[in-house]
């Protein structure tokens, strides 16, 4: 689901750009506009594939003013996962406010409205964020929490993927995520070394139509990649897992396997991209 800015694997999943585009332009007004074009080989939001395992096209922009306040909206074609209440997109809009701390600190918090168009209401929801990051050497160390306040989208309306119909019908959750981001430029080179780490926990169960955040109500994912600036594009890729055994994604059913041959879509993969800002 996602650019949930800084929500640590969205963007290690390779799927959402800079805060902080070094092609942007600053007007008279204080405002920065920013974005960014990405083509994926399989959106991975925190582990898990959000595309039947197969490509996804996405894109975001984003309006920063020079006070640290900024706005903006991210989208990415979906399928599989259970069907997402009649959806094939996301689109997220979210606002925030980022600051420098000094001494090389920065923090950054907001609110995103996760969105899926054409499917039922029932999927919408709601997920605050925030992450302090700064520099320890030459590598800069995130830390965030992303917290979604009890919602429907997020209950448990069904137990098990093969049950008949809803066992809990219209239930609320909420959902913890925590993670950790590193990164790690190698000098006088256009390689950027990347890592990490997430733990998430919320209401078991797929959710009403695919959209729970932690179908297993606790898991833990991880990701190891780099990127490579060429010039205005950035070439991507990234070993992405997830600790959700295969038992756990068999008694979740088939909307938690992939469509074309049932392979587990939390399973670990190698994800490729290439992107290109403005």
């Amino acid at each position: 689901m996602k650019i949930r800015m800084l929500a640590g694997a969205a963007c290690l999943a390779l799927s959402c750009f800079a805060v902080a585009n070094p092609a942007a332009a600053q007007d008279d007004s204080g405002l920065t506009v920013s974005g960014e074009a990405t083509l994926v080989t399989d959106y991975r939001y925190r582990g898990v594939s959000m595309t039947d395992r197969e490509m996804a096209i996405q894109a975001g922009i984003q309006v920063t003013h020079e006070s640290g306040f900024y706005a903006g909206t991210w989208g990415s074609n979906l399928s599989g996962w259970g069907t997402f209440g009649g959806s094939n997109t996301e689109l997220d809009l979210f606002a925030g406010y980022s600051t420098d701390l000094g001494n090389g600190l920065n923090v950054d918090a907001g609110l995103t409205w996760i969105m899926f168009p054409g499917g039922l209401d029932t999927t919408d929801f709601a997920e605050l964020y925030a992450t302090v990051s700064g520099d320890v050497g030459p590598v800069n160390i995130g830390v965030g929490i992303n917290y979604a306040p009890k919602q429907e989208a997020l209950g448990t309306w069904y137990y098990s993927g093969f049950s008949d119909g809803y066992d809990d019908p219209g239930d609320k959750g909420d959902n913890l995520y925590l993670h950790t981001d590193l990164s790690a430029g190698i000098p006088d080179t256009p390689l950027t070394l990347n890592a990490h780490f997430g733990y998430s926990n919320g209401n078991a169960g797929l959710g009403p139509w695919g959209t729970s955040l932690a179908p297993t109500g606790e898991y833990i994912d991880w990701s190891l990649g780099a990127d490579y600036a060429l010039g205005p594009l950035t070439l991507g890729v990234a070993y992405v897992d997830t600790d959700i055994s295969r038992s756990e994604s068999n008694y979740l059913g088939s909307g938690f396997r992939s469509s074309k041959n049932g392979s587990v879509i939390s399973g670990s993969t190698v994800v490729f991209k290439v992107s290109a800002g403005f």
